[in-house]
C-alpha cells in the first residue's frame, strides 16, 4: 500500500470511529463547517478518501480535531508513533544521571567543539568489535 492509500484508510476509519459515514459528501460538509480557510471541494475530499491526495497540514489539523485523533497518527499511522515512543523509553531507561550530566555539558559546547567530540565518540564506536565477530 502506498502513503496516500494508507492515509485514506486511516481517514475512513477515523470517520467511522467518530460516527460518520466515510463518504465524500459527509466529509466535505463536516470539514468545511469546521475549517477556517477556503472551503474544499467535493473533488478534493474524494481524493483524500480514494488515496489520491493527502491534505495540507492546516487541513489535516482540522480533520484531526474534528475526528478526535492525533494529527500525526492520522497522517502517519500509529506504528510510527509506537516506534518513537519505544525509542524514547529505551533512551529514558538506559541513561543514568552521569550520562545525562555529560549530555548537558555537551550541549553547552560550541558547534565546532561538539563536532570534535562526536568524531571521537564515532572513532571509539567504529573500533568496537561487532556482534558475531570475535
Amino acid at each position: 500500500m502506498n502513503e496516500k492509500a494508507e492515509f485514506a484508510a486511516r481517514l475512513k476509519q477515523a470517520l467511522v470511529d467518530a460516527g460518520y459515514e466515510p463518504r465524500p459528501s459527509v466529509l466535505e460538509k463536516g470539514f468545511n463547517s469546521r475549517y477556517w480557510g477556503r472551503s474544499v471541494s467535493l473533488q478534493a475530499v474524494s481524493q483524500w478518501l480514494n488515496g489520491q491526495a493527502i491534505p495540507a497540514q492546516d487541513k489535516l489539523q482540522t480533520l484531526a480535531e474534528w475526528l478526535n485523533v492525533e494529527p500525526h497518527v492520522l497522517r502517519f499511522g500509529s506504528l510510527v508513533n509506537k516506534k518513537v515512543q519505544a525509542r524514547r523509553q529505551r533512551w529514558d531507561e538506559g541513561i543514568g544521571h552521569q550520562e545525562r550530566e555529560v549530555f548537558e555539558d555537551f550541549l553547552k559546547l560550541s558547534a565546532p567543539e561538539r563536532k570534535i567530540v562526536r568524531e571521537v565518540i564515532l572513532a571509539f564506536v567504529r573500533g568496537q568489535p561487532t556482534e558475531g565477530k570475535g
